[in-house]
């Protein structure tokens, strides 16, 4: 399973493909990685991998399953910026 992680106008774009993080049962706590679960629309707790990004097609995305709330986005934009090594503000 993947959560697509892209802007919502690159996802109603004609752009082809969006950027996935894969979905996994596993979690090892790592700061690139946001917990999910049934309040978020899944059968069971699981975590995003954002060390993992993949770019999928859209056609290969058919089945919608949920939802991050805000906070979670916020988590979500914590875990992609650890992952791809952004710092926000300066010295």
């Amino acid at each position: 399973m993947f959560a697509v992680v892209s802007r919502q106008v690159l996802i109603e774009s004609k752009f082809y493909t969006v950027i996935c993080a894969p979905v996994y049962s596993a979690r090892h706590g790592l700061s690139t990685q946001v917990s999910v679960g049934i309040e978020e629309g899944l059968k069971h707790e699981s975590a995003l991998h954002c060390d993992e990004l993949v770019s999928l097609p859209k056609t290969a995305l058919t089945d919608f399953v949920g939802t991050l709330s805000p906070a979670k986005l916020r988590n979500l934009d914590e875990a992609l910026m650890a992952a791809l090594g952004i710092e926000v503000g300066g010295p």
